[in-house]
Parts: C-alpha cells; structure tokens; sequence
C-alpha cells in the first residue's frame, strides 16, 4: 500500500517542480510592416508616402523608364542621420519592370535614387518608431 502511495505521489511531486520561477520577458513585437511605393519615371523618382514611422518596410518599386535601373538608399549628405544602418541597393530592374525590398529603417532621413544618377532622387523622411504590433490580431 505504501509502495503504491509512493508511486503516485513521486511523479505529482516531480511533475509540480518543473515550473521555472523567473519571469517571463514578454517583449513586443516590432511594428506591422507598412508598403512604400516608388515609382521611376523617365525624369525622377516618385515615392508615397514620403513620410513614416521607424520599422520594417516594403518597398514596392515599379520601372516606368525605358531602360533597366538600380534603386538605391541613401543618407543624404547634408542629413544627420541616415534612415538606413547601410546603404541598400534592389539590383537591376528591368525596364517596364518591378520589384520588391523588405529592409528596416531608422529614424533619419533617406535619398531614394538610382545608382548611374540619371533621376532626380526623392526623399523619405523616417520618424520616431511605430507603435507595436503586440495587440492586432492576424499578424505574421
């Protein structure tokens, strides 16, 4: 009868011990990714918005030109901070074409051109973070 008490009461007593005492550090997660769109026309580049919130980002790039080009971001020289930790560059677009980037930006202030120079660059302007997306629901 002992033995059989025993039997049960060890693994309840086991079982019971196996929570951890420390708290748990439950961090938000980062802000819901926002999409920018950037468009390259035969004399510029044009962005919407030109204005966000810090976080991930989806930049949806279209070629409008006629010949292939290469988006790139960058800090502006007469800007204090760059709204990326590096330079970032899509890599050729096809004319007639498009692409996408997904990268995180900084608060600062960012020049979206292409690398030969060819387009008046436009500028994004990067505020404080956005708020978390901790509490909407359907996320990824």
């Amino acid at each position: 009868m002992l033995g059989a008490l025993a039997t049960l009461l060890v693994p309840a007593l086991l079982a019971a011990g196996c929570g951890s005492g420390a708290d748990y550090a439950n961090a938000d997660r980062p802000p819901a990714p926002i999409s920018i769109s950037i468009a390259l026309s035969g004399d510029r580049v044009a962005i919407s918005p030109d204005r966000i919130g810090a976080g991930p980002v989806l930049l949806l790039i279209a070629n409008e030109s006629g010949r292939s080009r290469d988006v790139t971001l960058t800090g502006p020289p007469d800007a204090s901070r760059s709204c990326v930790a590096d330079d970032a560059s899509s890599g050729p677009i096809n004319a007639q074409g498009a692409a996408r980037m997904s990268l995180p930006l900084v608060e600062g202030t960012c020049e979206i051109g292409v690398a030969d120079g060819s387009l008046k660059p436009a500028r994004l302007i990067v505020g404080p973070e956005r708020e978390s997306a901790q509490q909407d629901l359907l996320q990824p």
